[in-house]
């Protein structure tokens, strides 16, 4: 009778270890007697949608001993992404508008909701909301009041400056406040300073960071073994030290129609023994982006 996988596995464990096709442990700096070892067996197979289990082949599987999770949270943190008050510190903006985001909790000052949401109040105070107001408003808008001063006024005569344009910005406060439509459509003259374009595209970049560099420090400072499954989803490490792994896919998708899954689940590897699990869409975690 043909043996089965499992006894196979432990059969040639004792003494064809470093024959078998396999994974080995990898922790230089334990010697090879410091503790038993034990045996990993698994299979992994998806479900796809209205489907049959498919098995999962010749797909590499890694074994780690910290939670991968947790090491993409360890390459987050090493990768210095300014936090969001930061961010706005740096910006070249008005001091009214950095702390208009700041209390908003948004860089993003470009979008429809922003437009619904302000109050005269803010328009006037701020000076960016302000000069997309009159480039949106200017030259259209019937009832629009006026500046009764110029701007070498401020410089020449500041005393009427300043009375003239409390004047101007009171009487624009009115006319917004009941007339609440002139708002629309600040935000197409606002998204050429908006920053949420600039935040989005370096948390973008943080992230593909962050995909890069977790599977680089799982595999250079947790890596146990890896293995590849077979046509038949299956895989085994052998010699590994007792003790608590992580069998994981580094963020990579495994797929099977319309699944693709990511799997790093938590094992128990006992000495002298064969630890055994089975990988299906029950355990994995749906993949919906390319991060980690």
């Amino acid at each position: 009778m043909r043996p089965s996988f499992a006894a196979a596995s432990f059969f040639f464990l004792a003494l064809l270890a470093e024959f078998v096709p396999c994974a080995r442990a990898q922790n230089p700096a334990a010697p090879a007697e410091a503790s038993p070892t034990g045996v990993l067996e698994f299979t992994a197979r998806i479900t796809p949608t209205a489907g049959r289990p498919e098995p999962v082949r010749q797909f590499t599987f890694y074994l780690l001993t910290r939670d991968y999770a947790e090491i993409v949270r360890e390459a987050d943190a090493a990768s210095a992404l300014p936090s969001r008050e930061e961010f706005i510190d740096s910006l070249k903006v008005s001091p009214e508008l950095k702390a208009w985001m700041k209390a908003h909790n948004t860089v993003n000052i470009a979008t429809q909701e922003i437009e619904l949401g302000l109050t005269a109040g803010e328009v006037i105070s701020i000076p960016e909301f302000l000069g997309a107001y009159l480039q949106a408003n200017s030259g259209i808008t019937q009832g629009l009041p006026r500046e009764k001063y110029k701007e070498s006024d401020k410089t020449e005569r500041p005393e009427r400056y300043r009375k003239l344009r409390q004047e101007y910005l009171a009487a624009l406060k009115k006319f917004i406040e009941a007339n609440k439509q002139t708002l629309a459509s600040i935000s197409v003259y606002l998204e050429p300073i908006n920053p949420g374009r600039l935040w989005n595209q370096l948390t973008v970049e943080h992230a593909r960071k962050v995909a890069r560099q977790a599977p680089e420090y799982a595999q250079t400072k947790y890596l146990a073994g890896k293995t590849d499954t077979d046509l038949d989803g299956r895989g085994i490490f052998v010699a590994i030290p007792a003790g608590a792994y992580w069998l994981s896919t580094l963020g990579q998708d495994a797929a099977a129609g319309d699944m693709r899954v990511r799997w790093n689940v938590p094992v128990a590897i006992a000495g002298g023994k064969v630890a055994r699990i089975e990988l299906s869409t029950l355990n994995a975690s749906e993949a919906r982006s390319s991060m980690p």
